[in-house]
C-alpha cells in the first residue's frame, strides 16, 4: 500500500518533522493508556461497587414490598438507611417519570446505569447531579422510590487524576524535549545557512558545533568551501594572467599595423580587434562575480541605466514592463555585465530587444527578449556551457564570439543563488532569457 499521498501533508522543515516524530508517539501513548485505564480499571472498579449497591437496593426493595403502605415502608427502611448512609422517599402520585441525568464527562454514571438495568429488577433511572450525590429510582408495589446517597459509593474518588497527571507530565516532557531538540537542531540550521550563503556567493563565519555527525558535516563543508575558493582563485589568476600577457603583443601589433597602409592593414586590424574582444570576454569570465560584495540595489534603476546607455548607440533596445518595488542584495557590476551580455546577444542576432523586470516578495526576474532565430530547446543546455557556439541555432554572420556570453550570465545568476532560464519569446518570437534570483 502506497502512502505517497501523505507526503503533501507532511511538514517540510527538519524541526517540524522532528517535533511530529516526538509528539505523535507521546499523544498516541496517552490515548492508549487513557482508554485502557477507563475501559478496564475504572470500569471494573465501578462494576464491583455497583454490585455492592445493587445488593443493598435489593434488600431495601424487599422491605418496601413487604410493607402494607408507603409510611410503613419508609419506617421499616429507616433502621437500614441510617447505617447505609442513604435517604429514601416516595415520589408523589402523578409526578413525571424521572429520566437519566449525566454530565458530558460522566463515564462511571453510565456504567452504573447499565449495570443496574441488567441486574436490578424495577430499576427506572439514575441521576448524577453536580452536588456529589447519586439518585437511583426504582419501582415498588406502593410507588416509585428515590434513593439518595454519596456518589463515592459508586464511582472512584477522583478517576480523572491519573489522566490529568499523565497529560500534565506529558506536556511538560514534550516542552523539555522541544527545547532540547531545538538546541540540537540549531547547528544544522547554522550549517544550512552557511551553505546557502556560499551558494549565493557570500562567505559567512561558520565553525562546526553540535553532535558528532553534525560536526563532521560542518568540517566537510568547510573543506569543500576552501577547495572551491582555491579553484576559483586559481582559475581567476590563470585566465587573468593569460589575458593580461596577451594584451602586450596585441598592443604591439596594433602599433605596427598603424604604420602600414590603411587599406592593407584593415583586415588584420579587424582580427586584432576580435582578439581583443575575446580577451575581454576571457577576463569577464575569469572575474566571475567575486569582484564585489553584495549591496542593496534597486533592479529597476539598474536596468533603466543599462537601457539608457544602450539606447545611445542602439535604437532597437526598448524597456518593457517594470513590476514590483524594492531593493535586492546584488553585486551591481556582475549583474550589469550579465544583462549587457544578454542585450548584446539580442541585438546581434535580432533586430530589436526588450528588457523587463518583475520583482516579487520571493524573487527577482530580469527578462531579455529578441526577435532573432532563438535557440532550439534541445540545445539550450549546451548554450550556457563555456566556449560553446551553436552555429546551427544562431546566425554567426551577424557576429562572432568565443561562447562565453551566456556562460557569464549563468555564472552570475548562480553566484546570486539564482538561475538562467532560456525559452521562446511569446511576443517577439525569438530567444527569451530570464535571470531569476531568489530574494
Amino acid at each position: 500500500m502506497s502512502f505517497n499521498w501523505l507526503k503533501r501533508y507532511m511538514p517540510r522543515s527538519l524541526y517540524a518533522r522532528a517535533a511530529l516524530i516526538l509528539v505523535v508517539p507521546i499523544v498516541a501513548l496517552q490515548i492508549v493508556v487513557s482508554v485502557v485505564f477507563i475501559k478496564r480499571d475504572l470500569e471494573d472498579v465501578t462494576v464491583q461497587m455497583t454490585a455492592t449497591i445493587q445488593r443493598e437496593l435489593e434488600l431495601l426493595r424487599q422491605v418496601a414490598e413487604a410493607a402494607p403502605d408507603q409510611e410503613t415502608a419508609l419506617a421499616q427502611m429507616a433502621p437500614l438507611l441510617q447505617p447505609l448512609n442513604m435517604q429514601a422517599r416516595y415520589l408523589a402520585p402523578g409526578a413525571p417519570l424521572p429520566k437519566d441525568q449525566f454530565s458530558l464527562i460522566e463515564f462511571s454514571g453510565r456504567v452504573v446505569r447499565d449495570e443496574l438495568e441488567k441486574t436490578f429488577p424495577g430499576f427506572l433511572a439514575a441521576r448524577f447531579p453536580a452536588d456529589r450525590r447519586a439518585l437511583v429510582y426504582f419501582g415498588t408495589a406502593h410507588g416509585l422510590v428515590e434513593l439518595s446517597f454519596d456518589r463515592r459509593r459508586l464511582t472512584a474518588a477522583a478517576p480523572h487524576q491519573l489522566i490529568v497527571t499523565m497529560l500534565l507530565f506529558g506536556f511538560l516532557m514534550m516542552l523539555i524535549s522541544f527545547l532540547y531538540m531545538r538546541n540540537q537542531l540549531r547547528p544544522i540550521k547554522r550549517l544550512a545557512d552557511a551553505a546557502e550563503a556560499f551558494g549565493r556567493g557570500r562567505v559567512v563565519p561558520y565553525s562546526p558545533s553540535g553532535a558528532t555527525e553534525v560536526r563532521a558535516a560542518g568540517s566537510a563543508f568547510l573543506d569543500m568551501r576552501a577547495r572551491i575558493e582555491r579553484q576559483i582563485e586559481q582559475r581567476t589568476l590563470m585566465l587573468s594572467g593569460v589575458s593580461h600577457d596577451l594584451r602586450t603583443p596585441l598592443t604591439r601589433m596594433k602599433l605596427e599595423l598603424a604604420m602600414l597602409d590603411e587599406e592593407d592593414a584593415a583586415p588584420m586590424l579587424r582580427d586584432v580587434d576580435e582578439m581583443q574582444a575575446l580577451l575581454d570576454a576571457f577576463l569577464d569570465f575569469s572575474r566571475g562575480s567575486a569582484v564585489s560584495e553584495p549591496e542593496p540595489v534597486d533592479p529597476h534603476d539598474l536596468v533603466r541605466t543599462i537601457i539608457a546607455d544602450w539606447q545611445r548607440q542602439e535604437n532597437q533596445v526598448a524597456l518593457g514592463e517594470m513590476s514590483g518595488a524594492g531593493e535586492v542584495l546584488l553585486r551591481r557590476q556582475p549583474v550589469r555585465r550579465a544583462v549587457e551580455n544578454l542585450i548584446s546577444n539580442a541585438v546581434r542576432y535580432g533586430t530589436r530587444a526588450r528588457v523587463s523586470v518583475a520583482l516579487t516578495e520571493r524573487s527577482l526576474r530580469i527578462r531579455v527578449e529578441d526577435d532573432g532565430p532563438g535557440i532550439p530547446p534541445e540545445q539550450r543546455g549546451d548554450a550556457i556551457r563555456p566556449f560553446t557556439r551553436l552555429d546551427p541555432a544562431r546566425n554567426q554572420n551577424r557576429g562572432s564570439g568565443v561562447g562565453l556570453g551566456l556562460a557569464i550570465v549563468a555564472d552570475t545568476a548562480r553566484a546570486h543563488g539564482g538561475t538562467l532560464r532560456l525559452g521562446e519569446s511569446a511576443d517577439l518570437g525569438g530567444l527569451q532569457a530570464d535571470i531569476v534570483i531568489a530574494r
